[in-house]
């Protein structure tokens, strides 16, 4: 089996266009790896590759989800193996892309959950009850007793996601980890440039047409470019402060998603030439070539 190529970095580094070009150079298809553009009518805050973009290759995991619906790390993790064993038997190039670090290493890494998807309000316990279940978890953990609404989510992630093999590090697959990195300040321009471009391109529009969804939806309630606007939709903030809300967490993000995949991955990073973006296509290209 040929490494499978995996494309991470921040949001606005070049990871779209990227994987569409190694595909078509590579004979390969595209896995997305973003856990937000999993979900139907969740696209431009997502910045889930456009109909047109995704033409230039095949496209797995996207749009499968309604925003009603629940999709956990357990439900990637079975999906994006069904469709690497697909795309392998195809004969094609496994290509995996998006900036969601727990979901393409869990995909990857023999990572072995107890449980599926669940969604229990824990209905039947206190809050000190269900402090003390997490605390089972992360006996240091600094939830505060009467914030009930984090207590369970937070419950719920550790019994939908609780690993239990001491192997996590153990990679079942052949990879080759793409990196896309640029100067701290250039990155995070590029954010706030992109923000402002989400909003150009209909974001407003968007969260309009989902904002019957808000009430029932935990992907509205918690994803970047989503969140923010509960308190728009609510009239408690203008678009501005909202673009600005969106544009900090985003920075915020890409620290952390730094942070994660130098940890977490054995990443070849790339610094992106923005003016001449074919000159680190095929740097990349050159090199997947060699170790392969």
């Amino acid at each position: 089996m040929k490494p499978i190529i995996v494309i991470i970095g921040p949001t606005g580094v070049g990871k779209t266009k990227l994987s569409i070009e190694l595909a078509k150079k590579l004979d390969g298809e595209i896995i997305n790896g973003d856990s937000v553009a999993v979900y139907k009518k969740l696209n431009i805050g997502s910045a889930k590759p456009t109909p047109k973009e995704q033409e230039g290759a095949p496209h797995h995991l996207i749009d499968i989800k309604d925003p009603l619906e629940e999709y956990s790390v357990y439900d990637y993790q079975q999906d994006a193996r069904k469709k690497i064993e697909e795309i392998t038997q195809k004969g094609k190039r496994v290509i995996i892309v998006g900036g969601t670090g727990l979901y393409i290493k869990a995909a990857l890494y023999n990572y072995v959950f107890t449980t599926g998807t669940t969604n229990n309000n824990y209905e039947d316990l206190t809050n000190e009850e269900i402090l003390n279940k997490i605390k089972e978890y992360d006996k240091d953990t600094k939830i505060h007793l009467n914030n009930r609404k984090r207590l369970v989510r937070t419950l719920n992630k550790y019994e939908n996601q609780e690993e239990v093999t001491n192997e996590k590090d153990k990679c079942l697959y052949p990879i080759y980890v793409v990196g896309l990195t640029a100067p701290r300040e250039l990155v995070y321009d590029r954010i706030n440039k992109r923000v402002d471009k989400m909003v150009e391109e209909g974001l407003v529009e968007e969260i309009e047409s989902l904002k019957d969804d808000y009430k029932k939806s935990r992907v509205l309630n918690t994803a970047i470019g989503y969140k923010e606007f509960i308190n728009y939709l609510e009239n408690k903030k203008t678009l501005e402060e909202v673009k600005d809300e969106i544009k900090l967490n985003s920075r915020h993000y890409a620290k952390r998603q730094y942070t994660f995949f130098n940890h977490q991955f054995n990443t070849n990073w790339y610094d992106v030439n923005f003016e001449n973006f074919n000159e680190t296509i095929e740097k990349i290209y050159n090199d997947i070539k060699k170790k392969s």
